[in-house]
């Protein structure tokens, strides 16, 4: 088995308030991500995916357990810096995440901060912008870019550390549909021709099936992991946390319960249409 990117092992985590210790976020978290993989955390907002997604580059500690990233203890402050160049982290509002007037200056910001000389910048950039569809907006201001643009110059400058793993903590949450789509083929492309791990946070189901490995969270626990296709199967049990299936799923599930027989790993448009026309004929 290869060496896991990120693995945690019982992560506990609590945030401290001015009137003490909050209630458990995290509890004991066992998760291990391997180099390359796709994988989606989904949960509804307190399940605490985002909190453990903070994890994964120290932006937050454990109140208990640990967490490694390339085998690197997140608790040993001297290597903070080794550890966010390995994962980097794309966050809900892009425009927190963007900090200069230019495209291609705002790219350059965390590989200058890191000393990178300046020539190796110009190639990182430049390849980055090309790897985002956004070569051809180098020069342009990026408050003038639509959010699905302005997130894909985000992940631009967060491919410009060159890391191991992406992080996207709901990325798409703020994204019309047209710049989820954006952000997410832009994602998948990353993963599959660059090999970058990627861990997608979200609650958009249809974002969820389109990962190699699917981690459902509830109250600060693990409670699904497995292939998309697998978890979206337990229809009832993910009602039960609250959590819908992708309509196609639930279009086959209404169908078997009246006593039609269909399979319920169709987690797309086009398998779910195959379905349906071998029905009908």
């Amino acid at each position: 088995m290869s060496q896991s990117i990120i693995r945690t092992e019982n992560l506990t985590f609590r945030y401290t308030t001015e009137e003490g210790v909050a209630p458990t976020v995290l509890d004991g978290i066992d998760l291990s991500i391997r180099p390359g993989s796709f994988v989606a955390i989904l949960g509804h907002n307190g399940s605490g995916k985002s909190t453990l997604a903070k994890h994964f580059n120290a932006i937050l500690l454990p109140t208990g357990g640990k967490v490694y990233v390339g085998g690197l203890d997140t608790a040993d402050e001297e290597r903070l810096l080794d550890i966010r160049r390995q994962v980097g982290m794309v966050f809900q509002n892009p425009d927190n995440q963007i900090v200069a007037s230019v495209v291609e200056e705002d790219v350059a910001f965390a590989p200058e901060n890191l000393g990178v000389p300046s020539q190796e910048i110009r190639r990182r950039v430049d390849d980055a912008l090309r790897t985002v569809g956004m070569a051809e907006y180098a020069r342009h201001a990026p408050h003038l870019l639509s959010g699905g643009q302005k997130q894909r110059v985000a992940i631009a400058g967060v491919l410009a550390m060159e890391p191991a793993c992406i992080v996207l903590d709901e990325s798409t949450a703020m994204l019309d549909p047209v710049g989820r789509r954006e952000v997410l083929s832009t994602v998948k492309k990353l993963n599959r021709e660059k090999g970058i791990t990627v861990v997608l946070i979200t609650h958009h189901m249809d974002e969820a099936a389109q990962a190699d490995r699917l981690v459902v969270m509830h109250d600060g626990h693990i409670v699904h992991d497995g292939p998309p296709a697998q978890v979206f199967q337990d229809v009832e049990g993910l009602r039960a946390l609250g959590l819908e299936v992708p309509e196609t799923v639930g279009l086959m599930y209404e169908l078997r319960k009246n006593g039609v027989n269909v399979p319920l790993n169709t987690l797309d448009v086009d398998s779910c249409a195959t379905v349906l026309k071998k029905l009908l004929s």
